[in-house]
């Protein structure tokens, strides 16, 4: 038996005793995690599909530890432009072993949530997140979609931006589409906290112009 199923944002194929790497859990090492997205089912040949979900099945699995993947150079180079930048990136991983496949009856159970934020967060509370908040976009690599995802997450500000670490960073914008390279917006984001324009200024210039 196998079968497609939906964990923490990512759709695997999985058997029993698989082990599987997903975006990082807050399920804490050796605890039971349950999911309950299962999107397609087949036991011995005999092929089940969801519309989109199999009502009463589930995956259940353990947590086995927490990780980090291997690391992802990322190279940015413009042509006659003398802008060269290359950076590295660790995704954030949790290491999961299934241990049963249930086709039915399984508990209904809230599902195994990963560490980004909801992509459904109400537009409302958004709003009211961004409202009163710094521009995020007056640091160098964060576009709108980024700064909305952060504005999502409750980091509405240059300060709470500061104090996030960048690889948490990666973790909540791991959904926006691109390479992201979140290393210096911290710093970025206390030089702004402090109105330090100026230095902030100059530094940028120098991330353009392909200083590390």
């Amino acid at each position: 038996m196998y079968a497609i199923v939906e964990m923490a944002g990512q759709q695997f194929k999985v058997a029993k005793d698989q082990k599987v790497y997903v975006h990082r859990l807050k399920t804490e090492e050796g605890e039971k995690v349950t999911f309950d997205r299962v999107l397609l089912l087949d036991d011995a040949g005999t092929v089940t599909v969801g519309a989109p979900v199999i009502e009463g099945a589930a995956v259940e699995a353990k947590v086995v530890k927490h990780l980090k993947g291997d690391k992802v150079i990322v190279f940015k180079k413009k042509r006659r432009k003398g802008y060269r930048k290359k950076n590295g990136h660790r995704q954030s991983l949790t290491e999961i072993v299934v241990e049963n496949i249930l086709a039915s009856g399984a508990k209904k159970a809230a599902p195994a949530k990963a560490e980004t934020p909801k992509k459904d967060a109400p537009k409302a509370a958004t709003k009211k997140a961004a409202k009163g908040g710094d521009d995020l976009k007056k640091v160098e690599g964060i576009g709108p979609k980024i700064a909305q995802t952060l504005n999502d997450a409750g980091i509405t500000t240059f300060a709470e931006l500061a104090k996030t670490d960048a690889a948490k960073i990666a973790e909540i914008i791991a959904d926006v589409r691109g390479n992201h390279v979140t290393d210096t917006w911290p710093k970025q984001a206390e030089l702004a906290a402090e109105g330090k324009w100026d230095e902030l200024k100059k530094w940028q210039d120098e991330l353009d112009g392909g200083k590390a």
